[in-house]
C-alpha cells in the first residue's frame, strides 16, 4: 500500500502528515468486532487505498471519499456493499483523527439510501407443502434434506444457524425437545428454537439413517463421495435448499435458502402471532425489522386497487 501525503487542515495546507499502511493494521487491531466484520472493513478500506492511489491522490480529502462513494455506485455495487464501505471509511477517518494521525475527512458523510423491502421472496403454507412432498425419503440424502428444510421453515433458521448445529445442541428444556443455536453475531449457543414433534421425527430419522454420532458431531453432514460425513457449509445448506425450490417447479432468483426464514417469519404474523411474539422468534435485536415484514404484509392486504376496479368496472 503507497503512502498518502495528507494533512492536519483540510482547508489549508498547513503540517504536512504521511498516512501509513500500518496505521491501518493498528486501526484493525483497534476494532472490537467480529472476524467477519474486520474482513470487510480490510476489503474496503484497502480498495479506498487502491483507489486514491490509482487516481494519484496524494493529499485525499472530503472531495474524494465523495468521488469514492460515488464510483461505487456507478460501477453497480449493491447498495448495502456501498454502505459497508462508507461506514469502514467514517470509521477509520476517525480513528486517526481521534489519535492524532490524520484528519476526519468522512465525518458526517452520507452514506447511501437503503431499500427497506426484501430482496427475497417467500413461499405460502401451500407452495410449502408442495416442495416438502417433492423429497423422497427413501436415501439418506432425502432424509437430510427434508429433516433440514423442516427445521430451517419452522424455525425460521438461517443457513449459518443450521450450518453450526451439533448432534448434542438437541436437548430438553421443559417439556420441549429444543435446538441450541449460535445466532448471528454470537459466539456461543445461549438461544434456543423450539422443536414440534414433526419436526424432531423428521431430525431423528436422519439421524438414525445415518448412525449414531457424538454430541460435537454435526447435526448435517455431507452425503457426496469428496466430503462424506463432513459438516454441511452454508454454501451447500444454499445448494440444497435450492435443488429442492427446483425441483418443486419454484426456479425464481428471488426464491433462496434465506427464503426459508422469510417463509418462517411470514407465515408467523398471517397465523396471527403478535409482533413481539414474532420478534422474539425470529431472534431479530430490533422489533424495527420485524415491522417490515408487517408493513410488507400490510401493503399486501390492501384493497384499494380493488376498490378502485370495482368503480370502473
Amino acid at each position: 500500500m503507497e503512502s498518502l501525503q495528507v494533512v492536519n487542515d483540510t482547508t489549508e495546507i498547513t503540517t504536512k502528515q504521511t498516512l501509513k499502511a500500518d496505521f491501518l493494521e493498528s486501526f484493525l487491531r483497534y476494532l472490537d468486532a467480529t472476524p467477519k466484520t474486520v474482513e470487510t472493513y480490510t476489503r474496503a478500506l484497502r480498495q479506498l487505498f487502491s483507489y486514491f492511489s490509482f487516481n494519484g491522490i496524494t493529499q485525499p480529502g472530503r472531495e474524494d471519499i465523495i468521488a469514492f462513494r460515488e464510483e461505487l455506485k456507478a460501477s453497480g455495487h449493491k447498495p448495502t456493499t456501498t454502505q459497508n464501505y462508507i461506514t469502514a471509511a467514517r470509521l477509520f477517518f476517525g480513528w486517526t483523527s481521534q489519535e492524532g494521525l490524520y484528519p476526519n475527512i468522512a465525518e458526517h458523510l452520507k452514506g447511501v439510501k437503503l431499500d427497506r423491502e426484501h430482496k427475497r421472496d417467500y413461499l405460502t403454507s401451500r407452495q410449502v407443502k408442495e416442495m416438502l412432498e417433492t423429497i423422497e425419503k427413501d436415501s439418506l440424502k432425502g432424509l437430510r434434506d427434508y429433516a433440514l428444510l423442516v427445521l430451517m421453515i419452522t424455525g425460521g433458521l438461517r443457513t449459518i444457524e443450521a450450518a453450526r448445529a451439533d448432534i448434542g445442541d438437541l436437548r430438553n428444556n421443559g417439556d420441549n425437545t429444543v435446538l441450541y443455536i449460535q445466532g448471528k453475531g454470537r459466539t456461543e449457543k445461549t438461544d434456543y428454537i423450539k422443536l414440534s414433534p414433526q419436526v424432531e421425527k423428521a431430525l431423528r430419522a436422519y439421524l438414525t439413517a445415518r448412525g449414531s454420532g457424538a454430541d460435537a458431531d454435526p447435526l448435517f453432514t455431507s452425503t457426496s463421495n469428496n466430503n462424506a460425513g463432513e459438516r454441511l457449509t452454508t454454501r451447500s445448506i444454499s445448494g440444497i435448499v435450492k435443488e429442492r425450490l427446483k425441483a418443486a417447479g419454484y426456479d425464481s432468483s428471488r426464491l433462496t435458502a434465506h427464503s426459508l426464514r422469510h417463509t418462517a417469519i411470514t407465515l408467523s404474523l398471517l397465523a396471527g402471532k403478535d409482533i413481539t411474539e414474532v420478534q422474539q422468534f425470529a431472534r431479530h435485536a430490533n422489533i424495527t425489522t420485524t415491522m417490515i415484514y408487517n408493513h410488507a404484509l400490510d401493503k399486501a392486504k390492501n384493497t384499494c386497487s380493488e376498490a378502485i376496479a370495482n368503480t370502473i368496472f
